[in-house]
């Protein structure tokens, strides 16, 4: 019974294990759990997290701070004074002068310097405890910093949708070339069993001589060509299959099936309207990026203009302390002595020998340059979405002509074939006609997948229907 539950266990972990690693997913699936699971898109959320703090960050320093401290103090040798003996009455000794005078015990060394005391004062312990409550009232660089970490977490979120959309580019792009590489692979598959039954058929026909050895020859070129290609096309949609699993964020050896099909993907995806859509620059993540270098670049002049402005900040201090030649510190005797201090700290710059006007000029300068790339940031992307445009529609009208020229080329290589059977048409003729097949086919495959990828670059630029 034991070995029986021992086993079923194991059948259930493995199940469980199995399925795990494997997904069914259409392609917005497969964008969403892109999303949520590709590396490079959950950084770039951790980023924004990063920014959030750093926000704070700089919000705080302008907030009140309190800081503490305690310092422990035991002279093994203790400072020495010299005190001038001549500032004591000399009617009486030195010594007990001072003894009397400053309650201290001068010390007793041989070859004492001529004319002074040699004297010690305080204790050899001692303890201070305080703590600092500082706040900033005035200081144009916080200020500055204040607008600048808001401008930094805008950027990183147009860096997330930056990126979010390049990860959706990139699964849509390697979903495409799945379902392309499946479908190859059936269509090399089929056009193999043919070829297989046509050399098999012409080889027992030349057996019998009715048929020239050449026409055998002829096929056996282009069956074994087709078998090659099959098995290429097998370990390239293993390929593929990866590198989709690396898009989504899974394992590289998920099993991935997908539920939709290239061709009616490629329907999904001619939108003729799209092609006459408002370029709106402004809505390009590209060019806000670019916005926000600028205006990183101004608040930089800001800044270096607020480093001649004063700054000002207030305090409160206090403490206590205690002192003693033997470590009482913590008994509950022990004398403390309090202390306190409240005040102000104004920073007046004066002169930097034009050390801060060379910071302003070389902000001023990078902040020409980053105009200047907004400028051309902006002339590129005109042409981009006039270009992608372009190719968008040139991509439909190539679907469009590759269907019709495979169902020519379908026609033509079963005429021939029925020729060549029958006895009126040449190997060579059907050899040419299945070549100009199997071309047909390769690009009607490529014609959807532009199709899908023509139309996911415009939607990009233009920033519409984007997940």
């Amino acid at each position: 019974m034991k070995s029986q539950l021992t086993v079923l266990l194991a059948m259930m972990i493995g199940v469980l294990g199995w399925a795990q690693e494997s997904l069914s997913l259409t392609l917005d699936e497969a964008i969403a759990y892109a999303l949520e699971n590709n590396r490079t898109a959950v950084n770039a959320a951790r980023d924004i997290k990063a920014a959030k703090k750093q926000r704070w960050e700089t919000t705080a320093t302008g907030l009140p701070q309190i800081n503490g401290s305690i310092e422990y103090q035991n002279f093994l040798k203790q400072p020495v004074s010299l005190l001038p003996a001549s500032a004591f009455d000399n009617t009486e000794s030195t010594v007990q002068t001072v003894e009397d005078f400053f309650g201290l015990t001068p010390i007793q060394e041989p070859d004492p310097v001529e004319g002074f005391i040699p004297v010690v004062f305080g204790t050899k312990q001692n303890v201070n405890a305080q703590a600092t409550l500082s706040q900033l009232l005035f200081d144009g660089s916080y200020l500055v910093g204040l607008q600048s970490a808001k401008v930094f977490l805008e950027i990183s979120e147009n860096a997330k949708i930056k990126t979010d959309q390049e990860v959706r580019k990139l699964v849509i792009q390697a979903y495409g070339t799945v379902l392309l590489s499946e479908e190859n692979v059936n269509i090399l598959e089929s056009n193999k069993a043919t070829l297989q039954k046509n050399h098999d058929e012409t080889k027992r026909i030349y057996e019998n001589g009715l048929e020239e050895e050449e026409s055998v020859e002829q096929l056996l070129i282009t069956l074994t060509s087709t078998a090659n290609s099959l098995s290429n096309a097998k370990r390239q949609r293993g390929i593929a299959h990866k590198l989709l699993n690396l898009s989504l964020g899974a394992d590289v050896n998920t099993q991935v099936t997908l539920k939709d099909e290239l061709e009616d993907l490629a329907q999904r995806n001619i939108l003729l309207d799209l092609v006459a859509a408002e370029e709106n620059i402004e809505n390009n993540i590209d060019y806000r990026i670019a916005k926000n270098n600028e205006r990183s670049q101004e608040l930089l002049v800001k800044f270096e203009k607020s480093q001649a402005l004063p700054s000002l900040s207030a305090f409160l201090n206090g403490g206590y302390q205690s002192f003693n030649d033997e470590f009482t510190f913590l008994d509950s005797g022990n004398e403390w002595f309090g202390t306190a201090v409240v005040g102000v700290n104004l920073n007046i710059p004066i002169f930097s020998s034009l050390q801060r006007s060379a910071k302003t000029q070389r902000a001023k300068i990078a902040l020409e340059k980053a105009k200047a790339e907004l400028t051309e940031t902006e002339q590129q992307l005109k042409l981009q979405m006039a270009t992608a445009k372009s190719d968008y529609q040139f991509a439909i009208e190539s679907y469009e002509t590759s269907k019709k020229n495979l169902a020519l080329a379908e026609r033509i290589e079963k005429k021939n074939q029925t020729k060549f059977f029958e006895g009126i048409g040449s190997s060579f003729e059907l050899r040419q006609a299945q070549t100009q097949l199997y071309g047909a086919q390769q690009e009607y495959l490529q014609a959807m997948l532009n199709v899908i990828t023509s139309k996911t670059e415009l939607e990009t630029l233009l920033n519409s229907d984007i997940n």
